[in-house]
């Protein structure tokens, strides 16, 4: 197996049936490559979202026990962007196990994900390579914004 980066319009990749031997099916490879590492990308971001989201919803059910009975230098706060966003519903035990379980699946499918692309990076080709990098550029560039904005509208500022 060769153990420096070359760049030929010939790889095997992943298994048996993604044996590239031209430069079209090459750029195929790259473009896929490039896709799944996007989405890679998309996916940590998913992942953080529904933590962030789950932790909000855990932390409304301690905002909903305060006493009803406030003074008016309260009322103020009633008000404010960051109390009303806190009051949604707390999650039920059965939301937790099911938060639960979507965030294990989606671990697994990043970590396979993950574990895929360093074997496409292992191909030594260089245009995987650059196919992977390009793609992880470019996720984390249309997903980091996202997770700006959800950290802006999911959660209080203070």
């Amino acid at each position: 197996m060769q153990m420096t980066f070359e760049a030929s319009s010939s790889v095997k990749l992943l298994f048996d049936l993604w044996d590239v031997h031209s430069p079209v099916g090459m750029v195929l490879s790259v473009f896929v490559v490039l896709l799944l590492t996007v989405f890679f990308e998309i996916l940590k971001v998913w992942r953080v979202w529904l933590s962030s989201s789950s932790k909000l919803a855990q932390s409304a059910s301690a905002y909903a026990a305060t006493p009803s009975g406030r003074t008016e230098s309260c009322s103020v706060l009633d008000a404010s962007p960051s109390e009303s966003s806190l009051t949604s519903q707390p999650l039920s035990t059965r939301n937790r196990w099911l938060l639960h379980i979507i965030q294990t699946c989606l671990h697994i499918l990043q970590v396979t994900l993950g574990y895929m692309l360093m074997l496409c990076v292992m191909s030594y080709n260089i245009w995987i390579f650059l196919g992977v990098i390009l793609g992880s550029a470019l996720g984390y560039f249309i997903s980091f914004p996202l997770l700006g904005q959800m950290s802006l509208y999911g959660r209080p500022r203070h």
